[in-house]
């Protein structure tokens, strides 16, 4: 995920068993880390080489996910994933959460406003039922911005991480500033 610029934990997993052989790729599930264990030994190896680099990068990734934010506020954005949790790496991307009656209501509002996107469903388990999800993917400033659209009546169901299976953290615009703020060096 590192050194390679994998995003998700399901398609690292798959290509490091990928290395035993296409047969056993599929057998290795409980011989493969946990998606917590990838989590941790990912923010060792930021610490370690990006520390100098780390501080800038992660303010400017946030500043832009709240102007990003602020701009979709008619959407009750949810920043989420690496941005939010500190770990992120010069591949990173940002990961906002929206809630609109459809995702046409995104879409539509994003082509008013000038704004280029490209659009795709993605299939997600939730326990033995399969949902799907529209996913909007903008470049701000060659950031890619992955905005997964969820039914407005969702937006106090806080889902699982894919890291912990708790509830998942996620910050509102008015939390994104406050962290932004405290990131600020202080004028003293």
């Amino acid at each position: 995920m590192y050194e390679e610029g994998v995003n998700e934990y399901r398609d690292a997993k798959r290509k490091a068993a990928r290395q035993f052989g296409a047969g056993k790729a599929l057998s290795l599930g409980s011989y493969l880390p946990s998606n917590a264990e990838i989590h941790g030994e990912l923010q060792q190896l930021i610490g370690l080489y990006e520390e100098e680099v780390l501080p800038g990068r992660l303010l400017r990734l946030r500043s832009i996910a709240f102007g990003l934010m602020e701009t979709l506020a008619a959407f009750h954005p949810y920043l989420v994933g690496s941005v939010l949790s500190g770990a992120v790496t010069k591949r990173s991307d940002i990961d906002l959460h929206l809630f609109a009656e459809s995702s046409e209501e995104v879409e539509e509002f994003l082509r008013r406003e000038g704004i280029s996107f490209e659009q795709e469903v993605v299939t997600i388990r939730r326990g033995g039922e399969f949902f799907e999800f529209p996913h909007i993917y903008l470049d701000v400033e060659g950031v890619v911005v992955e905005c997964t659209v969820y039914p407005l009546q969702e937006i106090h169901r806080i889902p699982k991480s894919s890291i912990t299976g708790r509830p998942m953290e996620r910050a509102n615009a008015k939390r994104v500033r406050k962290l932004i703020e405290d990131m600020a060096p202080s004028s003293e």
